[in-house]
């Protein structure tokens, strides 16, 4: 079981930690037309990468094929009904670690269509399969970011916090199949465990407090300025007056209820 049918998630789990389990490399995979590995009929840019870290290629099922969607089908129909019924899960995890453990029975049982065991085969189609490279192929969710102010990155469909003194920077974010770490220039920025939720927040409560102090501290920058405006250079307080001292020291005044000076016309008359 993987979080998603996204490209990464699908070389992350369904391919390369079957392969990595398996200790060498087929030297062809068989796929089906999956949006994500080859829904245009052509192998996707990721998948084609992968293939090429591993030095084996990808043959995607032709188009209503009987023979491959029969394969297809008769996996999925063995599972559903050999290993669901009558089955609890409390997690992904969960399920993962109860189908391995089954799988490694079913396969010692003997299958009529291939004519033994498949844990005796498998050491026979190991020899001609090529060993695994020696750095690890780029699998997984990845994406390069700035940082917004709300200090947040999305991640398929989910938000996870970053550290706040990092906003207005560029992040990586990577996410596994089970971990979303963000960096920042080579440093850790962020690391959560990866929800398999929808529409969800994660939250580290480190971020909350470090956006609260960086709130604090910018309010207390903001009353700075503002109080040094009413200082001196020298640092001296300079004292803030009314504007009627000004009127009172200049012998002046700007009453507007004083009424005006009559017309000249008017004061020459008898």
């Amino acid at each position: 079981m993987i979080p998603s049918r996204q490209a990464g998630d699908i070389l992350a789990g369904r391919m390369w930690q079957l392969i990595a389990a398996l200790g060498r490399v087929p030297k062809t995979l068989v796929w089906d037309r999956e949006s994500a590995i080859g829904g245009t009929a052509r192998v996707s840019v990721p998948a084609a990468a992968f293939a090429g870290t591993l030095a084996t290629r990808i043959r995607l099922a032709p188009p209503r094929d009987p023979e491959f969607k029969g394969m297809v089908e008769r996996s999925n129909g063995f599972l559903e009904t050999s290993f669901l019924p009558g089955r609890a899960f409390t997690s992904p995890a969960d399920f993962n670690d109860q189908l391995a453990a089954w799988l490694a029975r079913a396969n010692t049982r003997t299958v009529r269509a291939i004519g033994g065991r498949p844990v005796d085969l498998l050491d026979t189609d190991r020899q001609a399969m090529t060993p695994l490279p020696a750095a690890g192929p780029q699998v997984g969710l990845s994406q390069r970011i700035r940082l917004a102010r709300d200090y947040y990155v999305r991640v398929d469909a989910n938000d996870y916090s970053v550290d706040p003194r990092v906003i207005g920077r560029f992040v990586d974010v990577v996410a596994s199949l089970t971990r979303v770490e963000a960096f920042c220039e080579g440093g850790l920025v962020a690391h959560h465990v990866r929800s398999w939720a929808r529409r969800g927040v994660v939250t580290d409560p480190s971020h909350v407090a470090t956006a609260h102090q960086m709130r604090l501290a910018l309010a207390e920058q903001r009353r700075a300025q503002q109080g040094g405006a009413r200082r001196h250079s020298d640092g001296h307080a300079v004292a803030l007056r009314a504007l009627p001292d000004y009127d009172a020291l200049f012998g002046v005044d700007f009453d507007p209820t004083t009424p005006t000076a009559a017309p000249a016309a008017e004061a020459s008359n008898p």
